[in-house]
């Protein structure tokens, strides 16, 4: 018997639309399920180089919890491209700004920083409250609890 690893191309893929709702939920955990879906990592066909994950849709993005003191002592910093131009929000600040940058952030920085990272995040769809405009996509919902 031979076995061979088939790699698969962008073709083989068959791509879901997925429903997640994070409602208290912890960030982290919760980021890093979506993070795995994105990506196509639970499909036992994964191939690193190529676009694998389902569409994500996130909804009760503003009720998702941190613990400890996070809200508090958590930063995000950003730079103006500016001497001395370093600015920083705490999660309690960008949360009231715009309650889905959290999840989008989080979800962002564990993905690949390439081509393929910016691929995977354009099929991410985050909403603060339970209604989305997915209804078309007929998405499966998945729960969290039983991910993690």
């Amino acid at each position: 018997m031979i076995y061979k690893t088939r790699s698969q191309s962008q073709h083989d893929v068959q791509k879901t639309w997925v429903l997640v709702d994070v409602k208290n939920s912890s960030l982290g955990r919760s980021c890093s399920v979506i993070a795995k879906l994105l990506r196509g990592k639970h499909k036992p066909n994964y191939t690193p180089h190529v676009d694998m994950g389902d569409n994500v849709v996130v909804i009760n993005a503003a009720e998702i919890s941190l613990g400890g003191n996070n809200w508090d002592q958590k930063r995000y910093i950003r730079h103006t491209g500016y001497p001395g131009g370093q600015k920083s929000l705490t999660a309690k600040q960008v949360h009231t700004k715009n309650p889905t940058r959290l999840l989008e952030k989080a979800v962002k920085g564990m993905l690949p920083k390439n081509r393929l990272g910016a691929e995977l995040f354009r099929n991410l769809r985050v909403y603060p409250g339970a209604e989305h405009k997915q209804h078309a996509q007929n998405p499966k919902k998945i729960d969290l609890s039983t991910i993690i």
